[in-house]
C-alpha cells in the first residue's frame, strides 16, 4: 500500500526472503514476478484520472524495455552487498532532494530545459538497467528523477512510474523464467498480495494532495534508507569488496 506512493519495496521483500534461507537469485527473481502485478494494481486506480504523463510515456517505456533487460541479465555479476550500500547513499540523496526543494513534486513546472530532459531520459535508461537487475528503490529514484527533472508533481510521478515498472519488471520477469529462477508457489501468494495492496494505496493516494504524498514519500525513504544501512547492510563484506576493488586497482 505505502509502496505506490515510495517505491522501494523490494527493500523490504528480498531481505525478508534472504531471512528464510531462500536463494538471492531466487528471491530477486520471485519479487520481480510480485512487482509484475504491483504496478497493475498500483496504476489501475490512477486510470481516466488524467495524471499520467502521456507525452514521454512512450520513449520512458521503450528506454525501459531495454534497459530493463540488461539489468535481468546481469543479476549475477554484481555483489548484492554493494548494490545495497549504493541504494541507502541514493535514498538518502532523494531524502536531502525533497527537503531542500519544498515546491518540487507539489507544483508542476510547465517548461522543462533540453537540459533536463536529456539528464532524465538518461537517468530513466540507466536505472531501468538497475531496475531489471534488483529493483530495491527503483521506483523511488524514477519519481524523484521524473520530479526534479521533468517537472512533475508526485501524483503524475507515482502514476507514471507505476506504468514503467510494470514493462521493466514484465521484461525482467521473462529473462528469470528463462533462467528458471523463480519460485512459482511464493511468486504466486506474493503477487496476489502486491496487487491488493497495492490497488488499495493507488485509491489512498487519489485522496491526498502532493503537499500529503510529498510528506509520506520523505518519511518513507528516510526510514527505509536507514534501514538498510542499519539491518541489511554486511559491513565486513562491503570492506572486503572494497579491499578487493583498490587490490585490483
Amino acid at each position: 500500500m505505502i509502496g505506490v506512493m515510495t517505491g522501494a519495496n523490494s527493500l523490504i521483500t528480498i531481505p525478508v526472503m534472504l531471512q528464510f534461507g531462500i536463494h538471492p537469485g531466487v528471491a530477486v527473481a520471485t519479487n520481480m514476478l510480485a512487482l509484475t502485478f504491483m504496478s497493475v494494481g498500483g496504476a489501475l486506480p490512477f486510470v481516466g484520472k488524467g495524471v499520467f504523463d502521456r507525452r514521454r510515456l512512450p520513449l520512458f517505456v521503450l528506454l525501459t524495455l531495454l534497459s530493463s533487460a540488461i539489468g535481468a541479465y546481469l543479476v549475477t555479476l554484481i555483489p548484492a552487498e554493494a548494490m545495497s550500500f549504493l541504494i541507502a547513499f541514493f535514498m538518502l540523496g532523494v531524502a536531502t532532494f525533497v527537503v531542500l526543494n519544498r515546491r518540487a513534486g507539489v507544483t508542476p513546472r510547465q517548461k522543462v530545459g533540453f537540459g533536463a530532459a536529456f539528464a532524465g531520459y538518461l537517468l530513466t535508461f540507466l536505472l531501468g538497467v538497475y531496475g531489471g537487475f534488483f529493483s530495491g528503490g527503483y521506483v523511488t529514484m524514477l519519481t524523484t528523477t521524473f520530479v526534479a527533472l521533468f517537472g512533475m508533481t508526485f501524483l503524475q510521478a507515482i502514476a507514471t512510474t507505476k506504468i514503467i515498472n510494470f514493462f521493466s519488471s514484465l521484461v525482467a520477469t521473462g529473462v528469470y523464467v528463462w533462467a528458471e529462477l523463480i519460485d512459482w508457489p511464493l511468486g504466486v501468494a506474493l503477487s496476489v498480495t502486491m496487487f491488493v495492496g497495492a490497488a488499495i494505496g493507488g485509491k489512498l493516494a487519489l485522496k491526498f494532495d502532493n503537499n500529503v504524498v510529498r510528506q509520506v514519500f520523505l518519511v518513507v525513504v528516510v526510514a527505509l534508507a536507514v534501514k538498510t544501512l542499519v539491518f541489511d547492510l554486511d559491513w565486513d563484506m562491503l570492506a572486503r569488496l572494497v579491499q578487493t576493488a583498490l587490490g585490483t586497482a
